[in-house]
């Protein structure tokens, strides 16, 4: 998977989305060393259900457990502290991260009771938990969801959970964005799933779930947020921390250089990927074959057809370009296959 790839899955079987959806990314590959301790890092904001639109879905966090254990990476945690207010304990009995951590025996490390250590977060000192130190390889899983401040919360603004309860009261006496950006060059996300299943695209607390049975995958957290915004019908500079990460380095903010697959979930790389494994030759290649074996039928049932009428026939534009192919499939150009195919005759 590229930095500049967004993948979006759909329906409803929200554990095996995921999986296949992980497959798709080839998520083993970018993990360098099965000895790595991983990090999954869910949105537990609040001690509330995922179906009322502000904690992450439980069956997406088992789906990568699920897919990261089979692929034989053991050093899996869960890690979130939950918003100022609320007890990090109570989201994980209500949400079903205990049934979680219990099934598939991966510990969950709850970052209220971590204590706080001092960071350069590109030149801004901010307070992390320290557990985070302890992370080799982090999984973010978001919810895509409004918020009340920011107007949009996802990628970037879920690091938050990784940081003591007194940094996040100072976060909003420092105005939310240029902390939340900074952060971000602090703590390193290495790949993103977002919750698109039913979020509340008004408040980040939940209540009126918008459901939208989406699931996505990606690599840099500032493209993700940037199509958030879009998806949610704002300009990124309406969000301001998203053109702040930006600037400081912690992704591209630009959609237009982004490749986003959603209807088959898959984007050309990894098409091409599958129908080279299926077919033995790359999709290109294939198509060349069968416009060049339609031509050839072409000139053996129309003997008076021009290269023209060939050239388009068989979905070409350039009469040259067409004629060269032709010649470097069939060693011959089309006047000598025509001649060979009447002398045959």
């Amino acid at each position: 998977m590229k930095k500049n790839e967004i993948y979006i899955k759909s329906g409803t079987e929200y554990k095996d989305m995921t999986k296949e959806l992980l497959e798709q990314c080839d998520l083993a590959e970018q993990i360098s060393s099965p000895d790595l301790q991983i990090g999954i890092k869910p949105n537990l904001v609040s001690p509330t259900e995922a179906s009322w639109g502000a904690t992450t879905h439980p069956e997406i966090v088992a789906g990568i457990i699920e897919y990261l254990q089979e692929k034989g990476f053991a050093k899996i945690a869960i890690l979130e502290g939950s918003w100022v207010g609320d007890k990090t304990t109570e989201a994980y009995e209500l949400c079903g991260y205990r049934e979680l951590s219990e099934k598939y025996q991966v510990p969950f490390w709850d970052m209220q009771k971590d204590t706080g250590v001092d960071r350069d977060c590109g030149g801004m000192d901010l307070k992390i938990c320290s557990s985070v130190e302890k992370i080799d390889f982090l999984i973010n899983v978001p919810v895509l969801k409004g918020h009340c401040q920011t107007k949009i919360t996802c990628a970037l603004k879920n690091m938050k959970g990784l940081i003591p309860n007194t940094e996040k009261r100072r976060f909003h006496a420092l105005g939310l964005h240029k902390p939340i950006a900074h952060l971000n060059m602090g703590i390193h996300q290495d790949f993103i799933v977002v919750d698109n299943i039913c979020g509340d695209l008004d408040f980040e607390d939940g209540g009126n779930p918008v459901v939208m049975n989406r699931i996505w995958a990606g690599m840099d957290p500032v493209l993700i947020d940037a199509y958030v915004c879009q998806v949610m019908h704002y300009q990124t500079s309406d969000v301001p921390y998203v053109k702040l990460a930006e600037e400081l380095g912690a992704g591209s903010a630009d959609l237009s250089q982004a490749e986003i697959a959603q209807r088959m979930g898959m984007t050309q790389t990894y098409f091409s990927r599958i129908f080279k494994n299926k077919t033995g030759k790359n999709f290109v290649s294939l198509l060349t074959e069968f416009r060049m074996n339609h031509a050839k039928e072409l000139i053996a049932e129309e003997h008076e057809i021009t290269i023209r009428e060939l050239t388009e026939k068989c979905g070409y534009t350039s009469k040259t370009y067409f004629c060269a192919l032709f010649r470097k499939t069939t060693g011959l150009t089309v006047n000598e296959y025509r001649r060979r195919i009447e002398d045959e005759r």
